[in-house]
């Protein structure tokens, strides 16, 4: 059978989604609590790979296996062998038709920064930062620029392994909450740095050292030195896919609640 598996994860002390020889990956971690749980080594295949430091709120993983168990014992019996910064939040079988990362609609992004003269510490690893007063409105005319289908290579990290730069961007949503300021990023699929890279760009135009004129640029040349320098993974959270509703898979966790 096919089983579906909501993970949530704490970025900061892994150096990312993916499998690596060193094993401190959340994918790593992850393959060593359910193999532990069903006995069994186990692969599983993600809706979307995360970078080092960066946090989800609701990746989706998908397996094959033989094992029978209810949903909540895949839960709660992996649980128990993974740290405390990551942990399942649900389980649902599915049809082997169904493909984590293939079967997904689109995927969402959240950036949270703090705007302060000085750093911030109790949400250090948690939020970005910027000392710099930023002009919401300024960045939300910038954005509008880059809704729709274009190639993205202007935002694309060197190491990047997608097959085509072109992807469609289909909302960028910025407001401030206190002293916070919330991104949310909703797209196709997403190139390898690519929030990060429009963040870094949307703090300058928000800053006043650029305008939305020059992100048009910027998007039009399709030229990664252009662009403003990666903004840090602090703040960065997957929220997760979403899939065709008759999947009935669930889109949210207790952890979006929580995220300011």
């Amino acid at each position: 059978m096919r089983v579906a598996l909501g993970v949530s994860y704490r970025g900061s002390a892994y150096q990312g989604w993916q499998s690596q020889p060193g094993g401190q990956t959340v994918q790593d971690r992850l393959e060593a609590a359910l193999a532990q749980f069903l006995d069994n080594p186990v692969r599983v295949m993600c809706a979307g790979r995360t970078d080092a430091g960066v946090h989800a709120l609701n990746q989706v993983v998908h397996l094959d296996t033989d094992a029978q168990r209810e949903p909540f014992s895949w839960v709660r019996g992996t649980n128990r062998f993974l740290p405390d910064d990551i942990a399942l939040q649900w389980c649902r079988p599915v049809d082997e038709r169904f493909h984590a990362r293939n079967s997904a609609l689109g995927r969402r992004y959240v950036y949270v920064m703090r705007e302060s003269p000085v750093r911030p510490a109790l949400e250090a690893g948690l939020a970005g930062w910027s000392f710099r007063a930023l002009d919401g409105e300024a960045m939300q005319a910038a954005a509008q620029l880059l809704i729709g289908e274009h190639d993205f290579s202007a935002f694309r990290s060197a190491e990047c392994q997608a097959a085509s730069p072109v992807k469609t961007l289909r909302r960028i949503h910025i407001e401030r909450r206190g002293a916070y300021w919330r991104f949310e990023f909703e797209a196709s699929a997403f190139l390898h740095h690519m929030v990060r890279n429009i963040l870094g760009c949307l703090v300058a135009v928000g800053a006043g050292t650029r305008d939305a004129r020059w992100l048009a640029g910027v998007l039009a040349a399709r030229d990664r030195s252009l662009a403003a320098p990666t903004f840090p993974a602090d703040g960065l959270y997957f929220v997760g896919p979403y899939y065709d509703p008759s999947l009935a898979l669930p889109e949210s966790t207790a952890a979006m609640d929580w995220l300011p």
